[in-house]
């Protein structure tokens, strides 16, 4: 069993079975793309209209993903509007943020303006996120209907992705094997994920350092569905360690006390150094550099984070110098990125039933932490919930290995989801039930567009609209 090259290759073959979805959602394609009609700012998306209302860097990437399926256009200004807030150092930021928009942390409490790397406008944070960015462009190219557009798109955003990942080289990591570290638990895109709970506690903070601020997020959501207090005073902390550094990488390095090679983040960019060499193939750059890289990172993988005894791949603490022994979601990502032994992959596929829930009515997929961890808490967004995004990684890397029955049981299971409960950020791991937003306020009218939608499709992220609601029903077109 060994993975099959995603890169430049025609989506595998499925069974009858599959394929008949790809004609049976049309509803729910209309649904999502009035969500992202409804967010579209005139430039780019806002992740939602009132909880997230700026543009977030791998939810643009994805984003980009599912407009690529019928709207080259906004695709391409899609990623293209997040690559115009890029720091000089090539950092992309996790996020640009709107004009005139309500947010914590908002630019004030970034004070990106304190290093001279970063633009004076737009303002950004000073962080980033899984760096999906290369395999979202390759996508855009690959879907393109106007060929000399698309080529010119990829002319544009080649120097960019190439100065974003060797930012990421260069910055991010310690010796040799490859594998990027992240400096804050935002940057992982999984928030208050039970990987990063040892690392947080290690951090003990007097009254006196933790610096003023005022949640915005628990206006608009069950508190129950967010990040405890205690999290946010450590997140908050992390922020002003780094500003108070003025956003210098080697001081950051040096004394910031979270400090993790993340399983999730290094699949990705993995796969994305594969697509940014494929994207140079076609600019007449150089590919070199980056399948070296991408398969670097994809043995360091399987050498150094893989457990034999829990079968799953482990995060690593490099403050502790240990493995983060916590069983989750993501641990599956290395299957996206085609890096397991086909050994390897049968163990995996074994362990992914226990981090499986089923949801009657809908059928089973991935939880982002297994209902048996003691951690479990079935509506607390990284703590139990099911993503999207995660069933679409580990969806792709099942498919990768030609498990399209497996993939396909995971990709039926959030369908039925969205199509029954609404498009949301994510869902209860018990119930079914969508999370992420308030459902107390009835339909608002849009500032971008004419339409109405309910208050679920209102606050969802769109990565689930990318990832299932729209790019995974329709198959790339080679161009």
């Amino acid at each position: 069993m060994e993975p099959q090259e995603l890169t430049g290759a025609v989506v595998p073959p499925e069974p009858d079975e599959v394929r008949h979805l790809t004609g049976t959602h049309g509803e729910l394609v209309q649904r999502a793309i009035a969500v992202l009609d409804a967010n579209w700012m005139g430039h780019a998306t806002r992740a939602s209209a009132r909880l997230y209302p700026h543009q977030w860097s791998w939810d643009s990437a994805c984003i980009a993903i599912g407009y690529s399926t019928w709207d080259q256009a906004r695709a391409q200004a899609e990623l293209s509007w997040i690559f115009a807030g890029q720091w000089s150092n090539g950092l992309l930021p996790h996020i640009r943020f709107a004009k005139n928009a309500r947010y914590f942390p908002g630019p004030e409490f970034w004070r990106t303006d304190l290093s001279p790397l970063a633009p004076a406008d737009p303002p950004t944070s000073g962080i980033v996120q899984p760096p999906v960015h290369a395999t979202a462009v390759w996508k855009v190219f690959r879907r393109a209907r106007d060929a000399d557009e698309a080529k010119a798109f990829l002319r544009e955003l080649q120097p960019k992705l190439a100065a974003w990942h060797d930012y990421l080289y260069r910055e991010r990591t310690r010796g040799d094997d490859g594998l990027v570290e992240i400096w804050h638990p935002w940057e992982s895109g999984m928030d208050n994920s039970p990987l990063w709970d040892t690392a947080l506690e290690r951090i003990t903070l007097p009254p006196e350092a933790i610096p003023e601020y005022q949640r915005v997020d628990v206006e608009f959501v069950d508190a129950a569905q967010r990040p405890t207090n205690d999290h946010y005073d450590r997140y908050a902390y992390l922020v002003k360690l780094y500003r108070d550094r003025g956003y210098d990488a080697e001081r950051i390095r040096a004394d910031c006390p979270f400090v993790v090679r993340d399983v999730l983040f290094n699949s990705l960019l993995a796969q994305a150094n594969r697509d940014l060499a494929e994207i140079s193939r076609v600019t007449g750059d150089d590919p070199e550099p980056y399948e070296t890289w991408a398969n670097r990172i994809a043995a360091t993988l399987e050498a150094a984070l893989w457990d034999e005894d829990e079968a799953i791949y482990f995060d690593y603490d490099v403050r502790a110098g240990e493995l983060i022994p916590e069983r989750t979601g993501a641990g599956f990502s290395p299957l996206y990125a085609g890096v397991p032994s086909a050994e390897r992959v049968i163990r995996l596929v074994e362990r992914l039933g226990n981090c499986q829930v089923a949801i009657e009515g809908a059928g089973r997929a991935v939880a982002s932490v297994p209902p048996d961890d003691p951690r479990f808490e079935p509506a607390l967004y990284w703590r139990g919930p099911i993503w999207p995004m995660i069933n679409w990684v580990v969806h792709e890397g099942l498919l990768r290995y030609g498990l399209a029955r497996e993939a396909a049981d995971i990709r039926r299971a959030v369908i039925a989801l969205a199509e029954r409960e609404g498009l949301w950020e994510h869902y209860h791991a018990v119930t079914g039930e969508g999370g992420g937003t308030s459902t107390s306020r009835g339909p608002r009218r849009s500032s971008s567009t004419c339409s109405t939608r309910s208050a679920k499709e209102e606050g969802v992220r769109e990565k689930a609209e990318a990832a299932f609601g729209v790019s995974s029903i329709q198959p790339d077109r080679t161009t």
